[in-house]
């Protein structure tokens, strides 16, 4: 006989493997997930993340501290060096909010805009975090 779930014994914890978090699935989602993540892993400046070669550190890239445009990959694909059009549409929503907007709309411009933005040396998590909540809330009502 095929063992059923609901023949465990209450005194066990079990995992559950290979079954991954929900997905945010528009643009707001995207902006307030990263926000999320850059409260939870922190800012990181320069690159996507940090040591993104594995020299030093072992813990799984969307665990360590994160660029804000890191932050908006790992939102939507759960790895920060993953492009996806719901990220770069969400990218574009935040470039356009930073400052004066970027000279350019390629996906390349967006992100060094961004940048330039959250790699500012007095830039906190806290502060790009509440960067993209603003932002989640302004798409939100232009939607409404």
């Amino acid at each position: 006989m095929i063992p059923q779930p609901t023949d465990l014994r209450l005194d066990r914890t079990v995992r559950v493997v290979g079954i991954d978090p929900p997905r945010p699935t528009t643009v707001p989602a995207v902006l307030c997930t990263a926000a999320r993540i850059l409260r939870t892993t922190g800012l990181y400046k320069g690159e996507y993340v940090r040591d993104p070669f594995d020299r030093e550190l072992t813990t799984p890239h969307s665990q360590r501290p994160m660029s804000v445009v890191a932050a908006l990959r790992c939102a939507v694909s759960g790895n920060p060096h993953h492009q996806d059009v719901l990220a770069d549409r969400a990218l574009s929503e935040l470039a356009m909010a930073v400052e004066d907007g970027p000279a350019w709309g390629d996906v390349f411009s967006l992100e060094a805009h961004v940048d330039r933005w959250s790699d500012a040396p007095d830039r906190t998590a806290h502060e790009a975090a509440a960067l993209l909540e603003a932002v989640a809330v302004s798409v939100l009502g232009r939607a409404a």
